[in-house]
């Protein structure tokens, strides 16, 4: 076996450019599919992350309420107190399209809303300054706000010299009382994470139409029960609406498992679609395995001649195609790895190689090797002694 792979690597480095092009294909095939692959798990890994910042642990519920049947938010505070020991937080939301506004200067892109003082752990956000909406707050309706950090640097100049002034949202006054902590690192932009006003609920259901809440967001204590809790509020909603048109329960991370499998099909297609490649690579070997062959028929005579068996025969040529597609396959890597992690920097993604991804393609080229080199191998193999001796 020893002496079969000394063989295998002279007659590779006897033939360079030869056995360089053999390899190109492997090189090529290989380092293709640790390319797409690294880089489609990049990006939808950058996907999960921006959808896991939502909140995995969060359950959101959207009602229809009609006047027949209509879901109180007090009763919806009844449940949820009942069932303390499987849901963290819980905040109604209340969405309000409006304009801010301070002095002379305004901003229509702000996201405005009403949540419970539960909103920023939900969120798990900190405050830079100030004071979060408390229940008094809700109790009283009182007309506070917090905001993000976009909005204080905007309009104020700061967060410490936002908290204690008059932000009008809708026309209406209300004081600011507390400056969320930054989201976004790389910059501050209108429409961004840090683009927001908080107000208590209770004082936004004076801007809706029909002052009630339609939607209402549930955090779970633990993601593991989040079929569990769904099950609960989905009960619960059937109790109150008695119709399922009416509601509709999403669990963020069911959404997130949907689109882990989805990630995982589009890898594996992508990397199907590379690894054709390698097939390709795969038929180049077993050209010039016969090429070689050709070529070597008087030497491989003369080794029977000398005793050699047949086995020692196959095995010597299939071994050469095994380390011609080995070392292919380690140069693929090689030059998959780095264009993997250049290109994914060059798209602003972190993409760095799948172990999965070079392990499977590392042994299909080596396995392709072995397959493709047998049959030229098992023709060297069955070569008559006389008759290659014979031959120029």
């Amino acid at each position: 076996m020893l002496q079969s792979f000394k063989m295998a690597l002279k007659s590779i480095w006897g033939n360079k450019m030869r056995s360089f092009l053999t390899m190109l294909g492997i090189i090529i095939g290989v380092a293709s599919v640790i390319i797409l692959v690294s880089l489609v798990n990049g990006y939808m890994s950058s996907v999960v992350e921006s959808f896991a910042s939502m909140g995995v642990n969060q359950i959101s519920v959207s009602v229809v309420n009609i006047p027949s049947r209509s879901l109180d938010v007090e009763d919806t505070y009844d449940f949820y107190e009942e069932h303390l020991d499987e849901f963290g937080q819980m905040t109604p939301v209340v969405g309000i399209s409006t304009t801010i506004k301070s002095g002379s200067d305004s901003m229509d892109s702000t996201s405005v809303g009403g949540y419970s003082e539960d909103y920023l752990a939900i969120k798990d956000y900190d405050l830079e300054t100030g004071r979060n909406i408390q229940y008094s707050d809700l109790e009283t309706r009182q007309k506070v706000c917090v905001i993000g950090y976009y909005v204080s640097n905007e309009l104020y100049g700061g967060p410490e010299k936002a908290v204690g002034q008059t932000l009008k949202v809708g026309g209406s006054a209300f004081k600011v009382v507390g400056v969320v902590e930054r989201q976004d690192k790389e910059s501050l932009k209108e429409g961004g994470t840090d683009d927001f006003v908080w107000i208590p609920y209770t004082t936004a259901m004076k801007f809706s139409r029909n002052g009630s809440v339609s939607s209402y967001i549930f955090t779970t204590k633990d993601v593991e029960n989040t079929t569990e809790c769904r099950t609960l509020l989905e009960s619960f909603l059937y109790e109150q609406f008695k119709n399922e048109d009416l509601y509709k329960v999403n669990a963020n991370s069911e959404m997130l498992d949907q689109l882990n499998e989805q990630i995982a099909m589009m890898s594996a297609m992508l990397g199907g679609i590379a690894g054709i490649s390698l097939l390709v690579a795969g038929v180049g070997v077993m050209n010039i395995m016969l090429v070689s062959v050709t070529e070597r028929t008087r030497e491989i005579g003369i080794r029977k001649s000398l005793g050699a068996k047949k086995r020692t025969i196959l095995q010597q040529f299939v071994i050469e195609a095994a380390v011609t597609s080995s070392i292919g396959g380690i140069m693929g890597i090689i030059l998959g790895s780095a264009a993997s992690i250049a290109v994914g920097k060059a798209m602003g993604i972190s993409s760095p190689p799948t172990f999965a991804a070079v392990l499977i393609s590392f042994s299909v080229s080596v396995g392709i090797g072995l397959i493709f080199g047998y049959m030229p191998a098992n023709r060297a193999a069955k070569l008559n002694p006389i008759d290659a001796l014979r031959s120029e």
